[in-house]
């Protein structure tokens, strides 16, 4: 037997959202205000996490996993004052923080989640 795979706010290209056996995806999400620093850039990205997990029915507490991209590691310590600002300290996921090169020159940071439903 197949299980539902549910999607939201899909297109031709990606979904935002997939969900499978009770596992929530989220695709990568960047800033939509590229002009600011990684640590508002971040801010906004988790914002933007926290909406979609509440669309998917669940919330950062209940994280499993998270993928971080930098485009400069150097920069990681202002993605890293964001992060520790929002996640929830008691329920922390596995996270690993790589440096890429992203989407644009001036996308400074991406983040892609997976949470228990």
């Amino acid at each position: 037997m197949l299980s539902n795979i549910v999607r939201h706010q899909s297109d031709s290209r990606l979904s935002r959202i997939v969900i499978h056996n009770g596992i929530v995806y989220l695709a990568g999400l960047t800033a939509d205000d590229r002009g600011a620093a990684i640590k508002a850039q971040t801010e906004e990205v988790l914002k933007k996490i926290d909406e979609l997990l509440k669309i998917a029915g669940t919330s950062k507490s209940r994280l499993l996993s998270a993928m971080v991209y930098v485009s400069d590691m150097r920069l990681k310590p202002q993605m890293d004052d964001a992060w520790m600002a929002w996640v929830d300290s008691s329920n922390t996921p596995v996270r690993a923080c790589v440096e890429a090169r992203l989407g644009t020159a001036d996308t400074l940071v991406e983040v892609m989640v997976v949470a228990a439903q």
